[in-house]
């Protein structure tokens, strides 16, 4: 019997675009109600002026820089809890989860005391004095929401490696509505409270953090669904070989989120040498750009767990189809968002101030956004199915490349030496993620033919 590779390759490839889909709808909606709970606040903290809303986007930058790196480690639960998933090992899931929480929580504590003392180096950043002292104090309160958050993490991406997926998304959207609310209250001062500015803002994500952590703990462990993997914390014993392998995967997860959101934030802080006009318009331009980022990290995190199910089956032709559909998926919706961009980019920004200066310059970078859009979802899922073959070095270093040998320098010189300031900082991060969604996709379609062979003959 005649055995066409290349047609049984051509329907996995259809298939995967399929599954890839309705996988990711929960998590993006899960992703974008994350982005939304910082719309919210960005929008809200907006009203009360151009100086909050510059302080926001140097204090939010900053504490991207280490949150991150947690949510790097958080990630590896994910892909090691949908290969045990994929080959049947109920129990090793549950093994995943209680390990994980370990290790997140002790990396929680640990970055929240760093995010305490990085709060005190804004002042030394050369930033406007007006929002050094609010960006300091707003960094304090989000560095304490780091444990909750971590909590969090740890539950849904275990839900997430187990396709248990509508909790979370359900739990994020209840989310937005607590954040709204304790913005209200805390940033205006309603309801008897003292208006707090953006550090109400601050203690709004705080209470929402807490409110989904506690919440998606107790429906996972009370779940039926979930029982077959032992969702407790009854530790049997600390496991060091599985919180090794969380680390091999989430140290370098970390790094890659950590060298991405530092070119960002380097961005952020070179911009915040122009004034606080341009650091207010780069903060909105980027808050919208993250919308359509966060699309494209659910999609990632959907191809993640059909590359890990893939593993775990020992299916080669599986892993490659989903990794590549998830691909062409995720750049197909880009690009519409990139349309969307240009053909909205003057009504987008007034959504959070009416300063008509921060608006033109807001919508000027929103046509760079536009163009950047298929290389930065390109460059997410390429991480999101390297994770998925536990692949996690080389695309490390492809991310310190691309970012910081490439990006950074070339955005300095245009922004400072060729005069085009904000602008010459934006197609610095535009270089940024084409050359890193270039190198992550050769290294995909090498590594996928043999790489996840090999870790099939470990299982």
């Amino acid at each position: 019997m005649y055995f066409d590779e290349d047609s049984f390759v051509m329907i996995l490839f259809k298939n995967e675009i399929k599954n890839t889909f309705v996988l990711s709808l929960p998590i993006v909606v899960s992703q974008i109600g994350q982005m939304l709970m910082s719309v919210t606040d960005n929008i809200m903290v907006g009203k009360v002026g151009a100086q909050a809303l510059a302080a926001a986007s140097i204090a939010n930058a900053m504490f991207m820089l280490i949150m991150v790196v947690g949510f790097g480690l958080t990630v590896a639960v994910t892909p090691l809890t949908a290969i045990a998933y994929g080959a049947g090992k109920d129990e090793e899931c549950g093994v995943v989860l209680r390990q994980g929480i370990l290790v997140n929580l002790f990396f929680g504590t640990l970055l929240c005391g760093i995010t305490l003392l990085f709060s005190e180096s804004i002042q030394y950043l050369n930033q406007p004095d007006e929002i050094v002292g609010p960006a300091s104090l707003y960094m304090k309160v989000l560095g304490i929401s780091m444990l909750p958050l971590m909590l969090f993490q740890s539950y849904r991406q275990f839900a997430e490696g187990v396709s248990f997926l509508k909790p979370a998304m359900i739990i994020m959207l209840l989310a937005n509505i607590v954040n709204i609310f304790a913005n209200w209250i805390f940033i205006y001062g309603n309801l008897g409270a003292t208006p707090l500015g953006l550090t109400g803002a601050g203690i709004a994500t705080f209470s929402s953090r807490t409110f989904m952590a506690v919440t998606l703990m107790i429906v996972i462990r009370r779940s039926s669904k979930m029982k077959r993997f032992d969702p407790t914390l009854n530790y049997r014993k600390i496991d060091f070989s599985m919180m090794r392998r969380l680390l091999s995967i989430g140290i370098p997860a970390g790094f890659q989120y950590f060298f991405e959101v530092s070119a960002f934030t380097a961005s952020s802080i070179m911009i915040g040498w122009i004034g606080t006009v341009a650091l207010a318009a780069h903060q909105i331009a980027l808050n919208l750009a993250s919308i359509s980022f966060m699309v494209a990290m659910g999609i990632s995190s959907a191809a993640t767990i059909r590359v890990s199910n893939a593993v775990g089956r020992k299916d080669i032709h599986g892993t490659r189809a989903a990794g590549f559909s998830a691909l062409v998926f995720c750049a197909g919706f880009m690009a519409l968002a990139g349309l969307i961009f240009i053909l909205f980019r003057f009504f987008l920004p007034t959504l959070y101030i009416a300063e008509k200066e921060v608006i033109d310059i807001s919508a000027a970078l929103l046509v760079i956004v536009a163009f950047f859009q298929i290389s930065d979802g390109t460059q997410a899922v390429g991480l999101g199915i390297l994770r998925g073959i536990t692949d996690m070095k080389i695309p490390t270093l492809i991310t310190f490349a691309a970012y910081w040998l490439m990006g950074l320098p070339s955005g300095y010189f245009m922004a400072f030496k060729l005069d085009m300031g904000i602008y010459g900082v934006w197609y610095g991060l535009f270089i940024s993620l084409t050359a890193s969604a270039l190198f992550m996709m050769i290294r995909f379609n090498s590594k996928s033919k043999i790489y996840p062979a090999h870790y099939m003959e470990e299982l």
